[in-house]
């Protein structure tokens, strides 16, 4: 690496500093300005480098990319309700009734997520 000769004079106290986590790090002071001019400036001439430090092991470090979950196409009571934003007692009654397209399993109900969605968006229709 080409080096070019710095002078710079710093307050007391940076310089302290300096002097002080050179020796704490067992860096070179020319070293430790490399990399906090790198550190705080690097995104200023084009690309910046992050360093991550873990206590542990653990942690690992790449790239990532989501990808949404589908949605349910089933619902329970709950689900339905909240899909709805009624109390599931009176989705209940309202499906036992036929006001609600829905299906009875066992103890439960079970319902469609477009059905319901056809339902709410075509209240003239029968369900």
């Amino acid at each position: 690496m080409d080096r070019r000769a710095l002078y710079v004079r710093l307050p007391n106290d940076a310089a302290e500093k300096l002097d002080r986590a050179a020796f704490e790090l067992r860096v070179a002071k020319q070293d430790l300005v490399t990399d906090l001019v790198e550190n705080h400036l690097g995104a200023i001439g084009g690309t910046r480098r992050v360093v991550v430090e873990s206590v542990d092991d653990s942690l690992t470090v790449g790239h990532h990319s989501f990808t949404p979950a589908a949605r349910l196409e089933v619902l329970t009571l709950d689900e339905a309700s909240e899909l709805l934003r009624i109390d599931a007692e009176e989705l209940t009654k309202l499906a036992a009734l036929g006001d609600v397209p829905g299906r009875r399993l066992g103890d439960e109900w079970r319902f469609t997520r477009s059905a319901l969605l056809n339902w709410l968006g075509n209240p003239d229709e029968e369900a």
